[in-house]
């Protein structure tokens, strides 16, 4: 069973600006959508939690340099995604 990607008009509006910023990008990030939607612990997605004042939140890998750092709610098989860019932005 899939798991269903919610996504909110903060993200969609980040989402937007990182990707006119990095249109060479926009197969790998859509790729990653759909992997985090079929499968969020494939292992290239290199899922983890987060700590700190990040705490409760995950990040995915999109490649070495960008993430998308999301809500996983196992009980409901949602994923809210919160933000996406580089490691300094998102974390």
């Amino acid at each position: 069973m899939n798991y269903v990607l919610v996504f909110t008009d903060a993200y969609n509006r980040r989402a937007l600006r990182w990707l006119k910023k990095h249109p060479h990008l926009k197969s790998q990030y859509l790729k990653t959508l759909q992997l985090l939607e079929a499968n969020p612990f494939h292992p290239s997605l290199r899922l983890h939690t987060l700590s700190g004042k990040l705490q409760g939140i995950h990040s995915v890998s999109i490649n070495l340099s960008y993430r998308i750092t999301l809500e996983l709610l196992i009980q409901d098989r949602q994923i809210i995604p919160i933000n996406v860019g580089d490691h300094d932005t998102v974390y």
